[in-house]
């Protein structure tokens, strides 16, 4: 069979699937009311190509009505039908956004009629849809209508399918006096738009006035600068003449007196040139003398550094005879001395023996020291692979805290307080998880949901609830938590070996695919019987349809695809489908479980070796320290015993030497007596030259002294001519300083005059141009004369008026000629609207009061109501050993739309009352706390039936048990409304009550349809067989 026939055979068996039913109550249109029945109350829903049904009728009770079946048979499809035969939106069911995706696939349109019990007649409800544009057609009592009365025709029934709240809008009557209030704020503004306006106009006439004015008061005061630069040039010019007439005679004085000083210095240098010469002269002689000086010195030193030498030949002449007799003295003593040589051939035995242990044990260190680094080599390159290891681990919780922010910060905390559990606790799945192939990695992301990936795997239940304590209720992060089987699972063998799989394509089971610790992987094979799926090839997808036929397994893999057989409890048919495998997200990095166990332990074994390594090399250190210590005091004991043999070879040796020296100093005296007649000798011939030195220094001082006294008469007249030529030109140079002054500011004058005269015919053009006067006219026009005589007189202040107004003519932005008639139109409209506005407050008075009238008589019941719905909703919890409070809560009684029911509750002694959220409370006990509400609400909210789908799925066996008590015993009492309660199972031994209706849903090729059902032919055959 092709993979078009199998979809086209499964499409056949859902199509002609039925649910089976009890008829509790009428199923065709009564007047009266039926027995038990409210009003609004569902009698009858019949679904023709809707979901999964090709043609169904249901038939309620009126009280509980249990809607069993497993999943998939189409139970959910009855709450759709429900809904939207009763016009309510596809937004509450969540499923699809279009309503035509509720007709069966293949159908071109699907229906849904719904009785409704009615005490005036029962209403009748059809809803046809079409799948081409999305569209209904409505039928009330079997006559078409429209979409609006039929949402009327419910409504009057007090059916609210999506449980929609309505409020009045509070601002509606206060349009009209915020626009008024605008609109005279908007034409305030434009007053003073007006007011400025003109403000405004004034300052530019203002401005246009200095402007004009300007012009003509700068030529004034340029021509009045003019006439006083005149003025001041004509009297510096006079001041420079009479300047050069003064300065004259000082000239001629200055040039007559340098006149007579030009022969006298002349004089002056000459003798200065011959002091110069005597004066080199006297210095050469005095030169010789010292030389003469030192040279008497030098022989004297001569002397005396003879007469040094032989006092001191004569004392070590004695200090080496006092050393002979003292070495022979001590030679005598020692001829009774033993001979040392054999002493001294064992000690050097013993050395030699040291010293070859010492080369062996060096030996040895070398040996080790080769070990070692070896060894630290092998132990440097397990370490760089560990870390190669962690960096993978790293890369894998990188991708954790980028998905799943609050498990990664529950990791962190996990890690930092490990040792406040008790038992083993695992870090999320996909971190523990090792894939040994990462090609297979997909097939592990496939079979296990994302939820248990990134959940923490606990040993022990108390440990569970302290880490969920502590992440959940104190840090608010969302994280999922399981726990491992008290029984392990991860042993558990396959239902069938693998060699038995192999001619299909399989090569392993998805436990043998990956690494996992012990008590996840026992979490692993109990919850998702890792070890009982089998991966095959694509060889296994080339005979799918003989492997899902022949082996009968429930999940399969092949290379790229996911199957999933399940077989008919009905029948022997097996249905099966398939999905794409998705490529792997977060088991891609792999790290060999066995290569880091073996990495772990190789680096043990080296750090022992290393250590062992250590340890020996210190035993041989400390040998070596003790031989040292022997080689020591034997080559101490050698020294002492060879010094003992030489001391006598040494002492004879000395002996002689000190004779030789002796008789060498003996013979190498110094005749003192000659070297001193010789040393006066040369002391003589020296102080003759010296006499005549002497004399030739005299003569030279003689005549450096007569040149000075000459120069110093000429010296005297050049002085008082200097000091009166100097009077002269410091006399000169105060005239000559002024007179440049003086030349410097008339040329500054002229300068000024011309610049001045040229800026006085530019400004006089300039004010001509901007007054409008004929060329050659200079005089102000009389028409200027009184307003210029208005505005300042100096530059300064024009200036700054002139600032002053263009600043605030520049304030006055926006503004033009339609701003007064804008205002103007706007006058009119304030006083209608002033007269509107009176009649609206007057009715807006009326309406508030009829506001807080109604208030009083809604808000005073609903609180009523909600107290009597929290003393139903704590009696409930009470019943459970738990607590649970409902109230009325908003932040402002004036918000009337923020109005709401809050429920607190909580399910531990040691916890305090939270509020119901999507965050705090479990799924189990959010489903509980809901259930517990909703039957708090069955006596006092009147409404005509109530439909709850799979509520119970998240709650435990015992909270499940005490639910359903709860529920049978409030929807079957007297005067309840009628009730739909969905579940794909039940629990045993639950206590039923005669009021309540059982509908069992089943599906299948072999179920009759509606009309061929007949219940009585159902009893005889199943009495039978259990007869039989």
């Amino acid at each position: 069979m092709d993979l078009s026939q199998k979809r086209k055979r499964i499409s056949h068996e859902l199509t002609n699937s039925q649910p089976s039913r009890r008829v509790a109550a009428p199923c065709c249109s009564t007047n009266g009311q039926a027995g038990g029945f409210v009003e609004g109350s569902i009698l009858r829903i019949t679904m023709r190509n809707f979901l999964t049904y090709d043609h169904s009728e249901v038939s309620p009770g009126p009280k509980l009505n249990m809607i069993v079946g497993a999943n998939g048979t189409g139970k959910s499809s009855i709450v759709c039908a429900i809904c939207l035969g009763l016009a309510g939106k596809t937004a509450v069911l969540g499923r699809g956004d279009k309503v035509g995706l509720y007709v069966k696939r293949g159908c071109s349109k699907g229906s849904v009629e719904i009785e409704l019990y009615r005490a005036s007649g029962n209403l009748i409800i059809t809803r046809e849809i079409q799948v081409e544009n999305n569209q209904s057609t409505w039928m009330l009592n079997k006559k078409h209508s429209s979409q609006r009365a039929v949402e009327e025709a419910v409504k009057e029934l007090h059916i609210q399918v999506g449980n929609l709240c309505q409020f009045l809008p509070q601002n509606v009557c206060k349009e009209k006096a915020n626009f008024l209030e605008k609109a005279r704020q908007r034409n305030e503004r434009n007053k003073l738009d007006v007011e400025r306006y003109y403000m405004k106009k004034r300052h530019l006439d203002r401005i246009q006035m200095l402007e004009k004015k300007k012009p003509w008061v700068e030529y004034e005061t340029a021509r009045k600068e003019l006439e006083g630069v005149k003025k001041e040039r004509e009297e510096m010019k006079k001041k420079l003449k009479s300047l050069k007439e003064a300065q004259e005679p000082l000239l001629r004085k200055i040039r007559s007196v340098e006149s007579q000083l030009q022969p006298i210095e002349q004089q002056m240098k000459e003798l200065t040139a011959g002091i110069r010469d005597a004066s080199q002269k006297c210095k050469q002689k005095h030169d010789q003398l010292e030389y003469r000086n030192k040279e008497v010195d030098d022989i004297r030193q001569d002397l005396s550094l003879k007469q040094t030498e032989e006092a001191d030949r004569q004392k070590r002449i004695g200090h080496t005879q006092l050393m002979i007799k003292d070495l022979q003295k001590e030679l005598q003593n020692m001829g009774s001395m033993e001979d040392v040589t054999p002493q001294i051939e064992a000690v050097n035995a013993d050395l030699r023996k040291i010293q070859e242990e010492k080369a062996k044990l060096e030996g040895e260190m070398l040996d080790l020291r080769r070990d070692k680094d070896e060894a630290f080599g092998e132990l440097n390159r397990l370490r760089n692979r560990q870390r190669s290891l962690d960096d993978m681990m790293k890369v894998k919780e990188d991708k954790l805290r980028n998905r799943f922010r609050d498990t990664y910060t529950a990791l962190k905390w996990l890690r930092d307080n490990r040792d406040r559990f008790e038992g083993n606790v695992y870090e999320p799945m996909m971190l523990v998880i090792n894939v040994r192939d990462t090609r297979h990695a997909k097939y592990i992301e496939s079979h296990i949901p994302l939820n248990d990936l990134r959940a923490f795997v606990f040993q022990r239940q108390e440990d569970m609830e302290k880490f969920m304590t502590e992440v959940r209720d104190t840090q608010r992060l969302r994280v999922n938590t399981v726990i491992a089987p008290e029984e392990s699972c991860s042993k558990r063998p396959p239902s069938r070996p693998l060699e038995t799989l192999k001619p299909y394509g399989f090569f392993s089971y998805l436990r043998e695919l990956f690494d996992a610790p012990e008590e996840v992987m026992s979490y692993l094979c109990y919850q998702y019987k890792v070890n009982d799926v089998p991966v095959g090839t694509e060889k296994t997808k080339s005979m799918i349809e003989m492997v899902i036929r022949e082996l009968q397994m429930r999940m399969i893999y092949t290379a790229e695809e996911k199957y999933t057989v399940k077989k008919s409890n009905y029948s022997s048919n097996v249905v099966s489908s398939n999905s794409a495998l998705r490529p792997s997200q977060f088991l891609t990095t792999t790290i060999d479980a066995d290569e880091r166990s073996q990495l772990e332990e190789q680096l043990r074994a080296a750090e022992r070796q290393v250590q062992s390594i250590d340890q020996r090399m210190a035993a041989i250190r400390e040998q070596q320290a003790k031989l040292d210590r022997r080689d020591n005091e034997l080559r101490a004991n050698k020294k002492k015993l060879s010094e003992l043999k030489g001391k006598k070879r040494q002492l004879e040796q000395k002996i002689s030497t000190k004779q030789d020296s002796l008789r060498q100093m003996q013979q190498n005296k110094i005749n003192l007596q000659a070297i001193e007649e010789e040393t006066n000798a040369k002391i003589a011939a020296v102080n003759n030259k010296k006499v005549a030195i002497m004399e030739e220094y005299l003569g030279h001082m003689q005549m450096k002294a007569r040149l000075s006294m000459d120069k110093v008469y000429l010296a005297l007249q050049s002085a008082g001519l200097s000091a009166e030529k100097t009077k002269l030109e410091t006399d000169c140079r105060d005239s000559s300083a002024e007179l440049k002054r003086a030349e410097v500011v008339y040329t500054k004058l002229d300068q000024a005059k011309n610049n001045l005269l040229a800026t006085c015919k530019t400004l006089m053009r300039r004010a001509s141009e901007i007054c409008n006067m004929t060329p050659g006219e200079t005089a102000v026009p009389e028409e200027l004369h009184a307003a210029f005589s208005q505005l300042p007189d100096t530059l300064d202040e024009i200036d700054a008026m002139l600032n002053e107004e263009k600043t605030r003519a520049e304030c006055f932005t926006g503004l033009s000629d339609a701003v007064v008639e804008e205002y103007n139109r706007r006058e009119r409209e304030i006083q209608n609207m002033e007269k509107e506005l009176d009649d609206k407050t007057n009715a807006l008075r009326t309406y508030r009061q009829n506001i807080a009238e109604a208030k009083e008589c809604w808000l005073n019941p609903l609180k009523l109501l909600v107290e009597q719905i929290n003393e139903r909703f704590s009696d409930f919890f009470r019943s459970m050993q738990c607590a649970g409070e409902v109230d009325l809560h908003s932040e402002n009684e004036e918000e009337y739309d923020k109005y709401g029911i809050r429920i607190r509750v909580k399910f531990r002694s040691s916890t305090e009352l939270h509020e119901l959220t999507p965050h705090h409370q479990s799924g189990g006990e959010r489903s509980v706390s809901t259930m517990l509400y909703l039957m708090a609400l069955q006596e006092l909210n009147r409404c005509p039936f109530r439909v709850v789908d799979e509520i119970n799925q998240g709650m435990d066996p015992v909270n499940e048990r005490r639910v359903f008590d709860i529920v049978v015993r409030t929807a079957c009492g007297v005067n309840t409304s009628q009730y739909f309660f969905i579940t794909p199972k039940l629990l045993q031994n639950l206590q039923y009550a005669e009021q309540m209706t059982i509908l069992c849903v089943h599906n299948g090729p072999y179920m009759l349809p509606p009309n061929k059902w007949s219940e009585k032919a159902f009893i005889r055959c199943a009495t039978r067989r259990q007869i039989s």
